[in-house]
């Protein structure tokens, strides 16, 4: 169920939290954990048990110096996964091929999560009317991390943006989201200047979706005490709070491995505007410090 978020103008906009389901065994953060059918499935479970309004199911690892995996394989990864899902709750597929975004709507996905470096799903998601998702990426998985530069990272991104939703909106896609590719070919410092220019990401006519879980940069961000990069498994703390920040600054929709504590954190921030949360509070807590 969506989260009303009051934004600075006092007006309620529903915020959607995506969870990550991967059926790989290489991702970099649940690395094969879930790339068992039946275990994924029961992870797509516990993410709706936890309150994610989508379950994004992608079946080939995009982390940084990965190979692309053969469609057959994919499509034999992801199928099952959201045949399972799509009776339970809204089911997002993951992928860069055509092929397997048909043949996964056909199976009730109704969002394709586009990460191609050009956006060549939106034809897909027109013809079958469903959702789209545009993200930005320069290159692909296997080389986007080599030497990412940018004259200016936040004015190019935005008109590429602006120029995916603009063909969707042609072509007649029902439902455009925009993706600023937090990691995707970008530094650590372009990603904080895109974080800190989210509110002129998302163009007329779609709605902006930001996902920076358990990310890199994120472990540079915030290091261990010794200095050192923290790992992807002690990233939580800071990709609730960039989810949080994203919300924030527009986003309406969050890309996230911690489906629960991303939830509570957007009801704890929603309800700071309008005080609702100490209003549905026990009354032994609504004079409490």
């Amino acid at each position: 169920m969506s989260t009303l978020w009051a934004d600075r103008t006092g007006r309620p906009r529903a915020v959607l939290v995506m969870g990550v389901c991967n059926v790989t065994p290489d991702s970099f953060f649940d690395g094969g954990r879930y790339f068992d059918h039946d275990r994924a499935i029961a992870h797509g479970q516990d993410l709706v048990a936890e309150g994610a309004d989508v379950v994004d199911v992608g079946g080939e690892s995009s982390r940084p110096y990965s190979s692309t995996v053969p469609e057959a394989e994919e499509l034999r990864r992801v199928l099952p996964v959201v045949e399972a899902l799509a009776p339970i709750v809204r089911v997002s597929i993951d992928t860069r091929k055509a092929a397997v975004a048909v043949e996964a709507v056909h199976s009730g996905a109704t969002l394709i999560n586009d990460i191609t470096a050009s956006g060549d799903l939106a034809q897909v998601a027109a013809s079958h009317g469903v959702g789209w998702v545009a993200m930005h990426m320069r290159g692909t998985p296997a080389d986007m991390q080599l030497s990412p530069r940018y004259d200016d990272v936040v004015e190019e991104v935005r008109d590429y943006l602006e120029e995916r939703a603009a063909l969707g909106l042609e072509l007649g896609v029902p439902e455009i989201w925009v993706d600023p590719g937090i990691g995707f070919g970008k530094t650590a410092l372009h990603n904080l200047e895109l974080l800190a220019h989210l509110d002129k990401m998302a163009p007329a006519g779609s709605s902006l979706l930001v996902g920076t879980s358990r990310k890199s940069f994120l472990g540079r961000v915030a290091p261990l005490r010794d200095g050192t990069p923290s790992p992807p498994s002690e990233r939580m703390e800071t990709s609730v709070a960039m989810a949080v920040w994203s919300v924030h600054q527009g986003a309406s929709m969050v890309r996230v491995h911690d489906v629960e504590a991303t939830v509570q954190a957007l009801r704890i921030g929603s309800s700071v505007p309008s005080g609702a949360a100490v209003q549905a509070a026990p009354s032994g807590l609504a004079g409490g410090r």
